[in-house]
C-alpha cells in the first residue's frame, strides 16, 4: 500500500550495497564495453575489476617513502638495467696431429 503512494522514481530506487552489486548485474540502460582485469596492489593482494581497456593485469606502484632504507635500496637496485657481461674467449690451438699418427691404421 505504501509503495503505491510513492512516486514512480522513488519506487525504483534500490538499496545497493557491496553484497548486492556482486550478486546482481550492472543496472544501466547503456552498457559500455568493459574487460575483466586483475589489479595487483603493492602488498601483493589482487582484485578482479572491469576496465575500459583490454588489459590482463594492472600493477599499482609501490610508495618508496613507506619502506625502510635497506628495502628502498634493494628495490632501486632491482629497477636498474643489468649490465651485459661480454665473454671474450681466446682459443689456444696447440693441437699436434703428428702426435696421434701412431693410432691410425694403414690399409695395404
Amino acid at each position: 500500500m505504501l509503495l503505491k503512494q510513492l512516486p514512480l522514481a522513488v519506487q525504483q530506487l534500490r538499496c545497493l550495497s557491496s553484497a548486492t552489486a556482486a550478486v546482481t548485474r550492472l543496472h544501466r540502460s547503456v552498457y559500455c564495453r568493459m574487460y575483466p582485469t586483475v589489479v595487483v596492489q603493492p602488498d601483493g593482494s589482487t582484485i578482479n575489476i572491469r576496465y575500459h581497456e583490454p588489459r590482463k593485469i594492472i600493477k599499482l606502484p609501490l610508495d618508496l617513502s613507506t619502506l625502510s632504507e635497506a628495502e628502498r635500496k634493494s628495490r632501486m637496485e632491482a629497477r636498474k638495467p643489468r649490465k651485459k657481461v661480454k665473454i671474450m674467449e681466446e682459443v689456444e690451438d696447440n693441437f699436434n696431429a703428428k702426435k696421434y699418427m701412431k693410432y691410425i691404421k694403414k690399409n695395404k
